[in-house]
């Protein structure tokens, strides 16, 4: 009688076991399907029909933004970054935001503007497209644009209470100016295996327009660099980046990177925003490239933490940070640089505006 019970108890383990088993490997197939695949450089589809040029002699006005998917308003925490919140509130609280953020865009009138965490087809948002949303508002008489994914997976499982799903998102810029090319540029990963199947592939979108009476170029350098590593991600994509502008500053093109950096400049008063919550903002030494500009508008903090909501709490005890920004070239003169004060109503950024002329 015992040989039977603990033969029928070495079988019901087994096949719990064997469960398992097939289960894990049937969801790492699933990610290795849906996870998305990446080349060192790809060229990326031009969306629109403006046949401006860049007139050296005019002011260009620019704009970085990341609308962190229309999810993370004022009302919103993020699991990641220390809250408990995952999901939008709603699919019209997505609409409202992104129908917000673009209100705002048009009142700015940038020439050029570069987004970032812009949602496709994801759970968070409700599969929401938003890119189609910006598309279909700015339009291709106007605006050319181009769409880079950083992530895309068909399950991100955390956390357990309420698994992220499905997500695909990227960044994008929308320029008046002729887009001659656009390249994704892949950036290092710092995740490894299986990680990084349910991670960001975080990347650059390049684009190029052409200068009038001049065979040089203005190079555009969208990007979000890493957030959730242990700070070597960052350095390895940081010299990436500057690699990449050191060798377009020495053929004569003028270069502007901007974006969320998700690090500050050492060359800003970070004094204002004491540290409160538990992330550690990294510190870029501007020193190291003298041959770049580095600008940011430290009179109004650029992002703020979402370990809590911001509609119901104490705003003098919440974390600010300086996280977006521009670099550019020294053969742009720049006029100024304003961190747009819109409270994080609608995201969890503040928009960032630069004015320039090239040299």
């Amino acid at each position: 009688m015992k040989n039977k019970v603990l033969k029928t108890v070495l079988v019901c383990v087994g096949v719990f076991l064997a469960v398992i088993v097939v289960f894990v490997a049937g969801f790492l197939i699933f990610e290795s399907v849906t996870t998305l695949k990446v080349k060192d450089t790809e060229t990326m589809e031009i969306a629109g029909n403006v046949l401006k040029k860049v007139n050296d002699s005019q002011e260009i006005r620019m704009l970085t933004w990341n609308i962190g998917y229309g999810g993370l308003d004022e009302k919103q925490d993020c699991y990641f970054d220390g809250g408990t919140g995952v999901d939008a509130e709603s699919l019209e609280a997505v609409q409202t935001n992104i129908n917000a953020i673009k209100s705002r865009i048009h009142e700015f009138d940038p020439d050029i503007f570069c987004l970032q965490e812009i949602d496709r087809h994801s759970k968070r948002s409700y599969h929401y497209d938003e890119f189609v949303s910006f598309q279909d508002d700015f339009k291709g008489d106007t605006y050319q644009n181009s769409f880079a994914c950083n992530f895309k997976t068909g399950f991100v499982p955390v956390p357990l209470y309420n698994p992220t799903g499905n997500v695909e998102a990227g960044i994008s810029t929308f320029s008046k100016f002729q887009i001659a090319s656009s390249t994704r540029v892949q950036l290092p990963i710092p995740f490894s295996w299986p990680v990084s199947m349910v991670n960001l592939k975080r990347c650059l979108l390049i684009t190029r327009s052409p200068v009038m009476h001049s065979d040089k170029e203005l190079v555009i350098i969208n990007l979000h660099l890493e957030a959730y590593d242990d700070g070597e991600g960052k350095a390895k994509q940081l010299k990436l980046l500057m690699g990449i502008m050191q060798e377009e500053s020495e053929k004569g093109n003028y270069v502007v990177a901007c974006g969320d950096f998700n690090q500050s400049f050492s060359n800003i008063d970070l004094s204002k925003y004491p540290k409160i919550d538990e992330w550690v903002c990294p510190v870029i030494d501007v020193s190291e490239y003298p041959d770049f500009t580095f600008c940011m508008d430290d009179r109004v903090p650029t992002c703020r933490s979402l370990s809590k909501t911001y509609y119901d709490s104490d705003k003098t005890s919440h974390q600010f940070y300086m996280l977006d920004g521009f670099i550019v070239s020294h053969n742009i003169t720049i006029h100024s640089i304003e961190t747009v004060d819109l409270g994080f109503k609608n995201t969890d950024h503040n928009p960032v505006m630069l004015s320039m002329n090239l040299e």
